[in-house]
């Protein structure tokens, strides 16, 4: 990886040079007014997040213990890709925090917010969420919903759009699951080995660019049935292929299960209190 900086390096510099060959013209000063402001923010970031327990109180209290944010830490995901040099590339390196990360923050000509999130360096961003019980608790009893959740994945690109035309925030991301286990306590059931790709991805020829499932959605201030206001969030595509290595009943695998080309479009929710 390290290789790789070095390389993007040489060749910013040798771009640079070329461009110091070049023919040389004033700008005018309309121009200059164009270009002031275009430059917008960029971050380089890198973070692990715990948290002892999340607590949602209505009447009663919904409980999430142990919950670890960070990196996978982990250089064997994705065994399909086989190539060791695009391998190496790919997931070569990983550590216990989320890194790898640029967000490019635009303010754009029309008002929009656009905030983009790509890898620095060409390797998916990989992620892991863990947690420990997930609890309902009330004033006299408590069930034990989940336990043991385990997920971890790769990110490749997400983009997030505030429209000042239509007040709608637009989220478009590809990510992928290698790996996602969790045990459903009060149902008897566990699953084990979940995996999430994108619909076109085939593991016999992997491409990174086919890796993630597509999400693309609206999240805006919008109407109910009763024509109140409520968060209202428009999925307009989510394309995957995902498949379940063993579900567990009472402790017992009763088999496996996979999804080819699974498609969700046009599904609406509003989300309100009462």
């Amino acid at each position: 990886m390290k290789s790789l900086k070095k390389s993007v390096l040489v060749l910013a510099i040798s771009s640079l040079s070329f461009a110091a060959q070049a023919e040389l013209k004033p700008l005018e000063e309309t121009h200059m007014g164009n270009i002031t402001g275009q430059a917008g923010v960029t971050i380089e970031l890198e973070t692990k997040v715990n948290i002892g327990e999340f607590l949602y109180t209505d009447e009663g209290s919904l409980s999430i213990k142990d919950i670890s944010i960070g990196g996978t830490n982990r250089t064997d995901m994705f065994a399909e890709f086989t190539n060791p040099g695009i391998r190496s590339l790919l997931f070569g390196e990983s550590s216990e925090l989320i890194d790898n990360i640029k967000v490019e923050i635009d303010i754009a000509d029309d008002g929009d917010a656009l905030i983009n999130v790509f890898p620095l360096v060409a390797a998916p961003i990989d992620f892991s969420v863990k947690t420990g019980e997930w609890t309902l608790q009330g004033h006299t009893d408590s069930t034990m919903l989940a336990n043991n959740f385990a997920m971890d994945g790769v990110v490749t690109e997400l983009k997030i759009r505030v429209d000042t035309a239509t007040d709608k925030m637009n989220v478009q991301t590809l990510f992928a699951i290698d790996d996602l286990d969790v045990d459903v306590d009060f149902l008897a059931l566990g699953i084990r080995d979940l995996r999430l790709t994108g619909a076109d991805f085939d593991p016999d020829n992997p491409l990174i660019t086919r890796l993630g499932a597509k999400v693309d959605m609206d999240i805006y201030n919008g109407s109910r049935a009763n024509g109140d206001s409520a968060l209202a969030v428009d999925l307009k595509t989510f394309e995957a292929d995902m498949s379940i290595g063993q579900i567990l009943v009472g402790g017992t695998s009763i088999g496996s299960v996979a999804l080819d080309n699974l498609s969700v479009r046009n599904t609406a929710m509003r989300i309100y209190g009462h």
